[in-house]
């Protein structure tokens, strides 16, 4: 036992870290404190590439050199990404890794100011997102194209229609587990794990709920809470354990039914799925407001992205002119 001079008490039988490991730990460089906090993969693995890529172009060894960063150095950096023809959101984000570091750099004491403050970033561009929504018939034409004889086609049936009637992320689906769809008040909800780990419940449609029971009923397994929801039907390593992986909601569910559509696969992603059920829940007459929290979205302007009201193609002008 330990008394120190500030009267605080310290059980050292008690203790889990070792004398080394506290020193060790003790002399961590806010940076990778910053790193370590990001708690999205995805995230965590675009913000390394940016912040490498502005270390490798402002010629920083030494994490002492962060302190020597003005803005010039960001501005020049800006103007290096935009000779590269990215696109604006690319250079958006390039600017928010680097922003988002110096920012906890400045709290730690480790940096007098952030650089990055008072340097303008690309426009978004257009108003409207990028990915394509569909149609109500190329939405209907997608959820039933899936064999519904199959596992794997009432598998696909039931993701189809998650994404279709609920607008989660493919990262989201993923992490679906059987004990995440839930009752609350009576009505049955999905438990999502969202962007930074932060959680949201969403209602199930009576559609989705239908064919994930159909899906789990064939499946059989759906009798543990822990199992991963959406799961391979095949897998070459020998195990269906494990939890679809996002790439194989693209390339096997989503991607495969396009193009047994005719539809273009290049046109037709996750995203644009998700697209198609924020655009359709906003046609008809949803709360945008009720909408960017059933996406889990921070910042209502990104919601509004979706939000294609004013731009429906049979009210444009062109279909009020008549010779």
């Amino acid at each position: 036992m330990v008394n120190g001079s500030s009267g605080l008490v310290v059980e050292t039988k008690n203790r889990l870290l070792t004398a080394s490991e506290f020193q060790t730990l003790a002399n961590v460089p806010p940076e990778v404190e910053w790193f370590a906090n990001i708690e999205n993969a995805n995230t965590r693995r675009a913000y390394k590439s940016d912040v490498h890529d502005f270390t490798t172009f402002a010629g920083i060894r030494q994490a002492e050199e962060f302190r020597l960063v003005k803005r010039s150095h960001l501005i020049a950096w800006r103007k290096q990404l935009e000779t590269r023809t990215l696109e604006a959101a690319t250079v958006r984000r390039k600017l928010s890794a680097v922003a988002s570091l110096f920012d906890y750099l400045c709290e730690c004491n480790a940096v007098p100011f952030n650089p990055a403050d008072g340097v303008k970033r690309p426009n978004q561009g257009s108003n409207e997102g990028k990915s394509p929504a569909l149609g109500d018939a190329e939405a209907k034409a997608i959820l039933e194209a899936p064999d519904a004889d199959t596992l794997k086609g009432l598998r696909d049936r039931a993701i189809l229609s998650v994404l279709l009637f609920h607008g989660l992320r493919r990262a989201e689906v993923c992490s679906l587990s059987v004990g995440d769809v839930q009752s609350r008040r009576g009505v049955m909800h999905f438990r999502v794990l969202g962007k930074g780990g932060k959680i949201r419940f969403v209602p199930v449609h009576p559609h989705s709920s239908q064919r994930i029971s159909e899906y789990l009923e064939r499946s059989e397994h759906g009798d543990k809470n822990d199992n991963a929801l959406f799961r391979p039907v095949k897998n070459s390593l020998g195990t269906l354990e494990k939890a679809l992986t996002g790439h194989g909601i693209y390339k096997d569910v989503v991607r495969k039914y396009a193009r047994a559509l005719g539809l273009d696969p290049s046109a037709v992603c996750v995203h644009g799925l998700r697209a198609t059920a924020a655009t359709n829940a906003l046609d008809h007459e949803a709360d945008i407001a009720k909408v960017q929290e059933w996406l889990g979205h921070a910042s209502i302007s990104t919601t509004r992205l979706y939000d294609r009201r004013k731009t429906k193609p049979e009210d444009s002008p062109t279909f009020k002119v008549s010779y």
